[in-house]
């Protein structure tokens, strides 16, 4: 199976690609660059992965990911005052309810529409009411 996505010089997929853990050294996705605290730079993709999955996200069962030179990806920006703030602003934004203001501990899931959950909140206040 893994042969299927073993082409080293980019013929068959247009990058150069490997199968998932078989990447050559010197070359990184985008998340092993950021456990290293570095990021692409800007650097486009060199080669890729491939691999067979049945979970959601793949296209045709199978996924990809990007691999970046280690030796030209640059250290990741700085969090800076107004960045952090603008985080903290979304995340609130996440966890209070659409329709009634309140603010929860957790993110609200957009399946429900950013409210309450059921049992919750303005879920529970309105239905308390109706009784």
């Amino acid at each position: 199976m893994a042969a299927r996505f073993y082409d080293p010089d980019g013929t068959r997929y247009g990058l150069p690609t490997y199968p998932k853990n078989l990447a050559p050294a010197g070359l990184a996705t985008r998340t092993q660059l950021r456990a290293l605290d570095l990021r692409p730079g800007g650097q486009e993709p060199v080669a890729q992965l491939m691999w067979a999955s049945g979970c959601g996200g793949s296209r045709d069962g199978v996924r990809v990911a990007y691999l970046y030179w280690v030796h030209l990806a640059r250290p990741v920006r700085p969090m800076t005052p107004a960045r952090e703030r603008a985080l903290a602003r979304a995340y609130l934004a996440r966890c209070t309810c659409r329709d009634c203001g309140e603010v929860h501990d957790f993110c609200l899931p957009t399946s429900l529409g950013r409210t309450c959950p059921p049992g919750l909140g303005c879920a529970a206040h309105t239905h308390l009411a109706v009784a």
